[in-house]
């Protein structure tokens, strides 16, 4: 789908999207599940799963577990993840260059998570991206979480842009939700956290893309 109005700033999910934290959420569940004594899952049925957060991954892992089992599961699930942060995660393949690409030009970039701040900010940090973005907003940075509009309008405010300057790129039907309700133009990231049957066309985005590198198209750097 070809672009019609461009945009002026950027603004990304982070697992699935900017970052391919897969095989450590992956690895966190099956650490959980060896805990317990049961078999660890194929990393293929868990990768569609970790763009839907830990209590997802949870339920994926620990089906039968009633409602005070999975938080206490989830709490632990998550000590073992921030342990090993960045034993396999990496940018997505692609977006090193598109993000020196933006930042030559002085195109503004910033991350938009429902992953908690005290896993989000070493995690940028570590992988060295912390201090390049122009905002990171978590999960808990503001009262609400996506698919609702308040943390994007909010990198907004923190990049200093109104909101129809920004794209806002997601792996999930919560972002592209989040993004046009806050007014921002939208695309798909159909490299992400995909399951087989998602048909990301069908949560009405401006436009669905195989490679990040398909984004510069859309910030107007496609020919540069």
């Amino acid at each position: 789908m070809s672009p019609v109005d461009r945009s002026a700033a950027l603004l990304l999910d982070l697992d699935g999207t900017l970052l391919d934290t897969a095989p450590d959420m992956a690895g966190a569940l099956n650490a959980l599940r060896a805990e317990a004594r049961l078999e660890p899952l194929p990393f293929t049925t868990v990768r569609p799963h970790v763009s839907h957060g830990a209590t997802a991954l949870v339920k994926l892992g620990f089906p039968a577990a009633d409602a005070d089992a999975a938080e206490r599961l989830r709490v632990r699930f998550l000590e073992l993840y921030a342990a090993n942060l960045l034993d396999g995660t990496c940018v997505m393949n692609g977006f090193d260059d598109v993000l020196g690409r933006l930042e030559s030009r002085g195109v503004p970039w910033g991350v938009v998570t429902n992953k908690p701040g005290w896993l989000t900010d070493p995690l940028m940090e570590r992988i060295g991206l912390r201090a390049r973005a122009a905002c990171i907003v978590s999960g808990d940075t503001v009262a609400e979480r996506k698919p609702h509009p308040l943390p994007l309008l909010h990198a907004a405010d923190l990049v200093g842009r109104p909101p129809t300057d920004f794209l806002y790129v997601g792996d999930a039907e919560r972002d592209i939700q989040a993004g046009r309700a806050a007014g921002m133009r939208t695309l798909a990231a159909g490299f992400g956290y995909l399951a087989e049957h998602e048909d990301p066309r069908g949560w009405r985005p401006d436009g669905v893309i195989a490679r990040p590198a398909e984004l510069l198209d859309w910030l107007e750097l496609g020919g540069d």
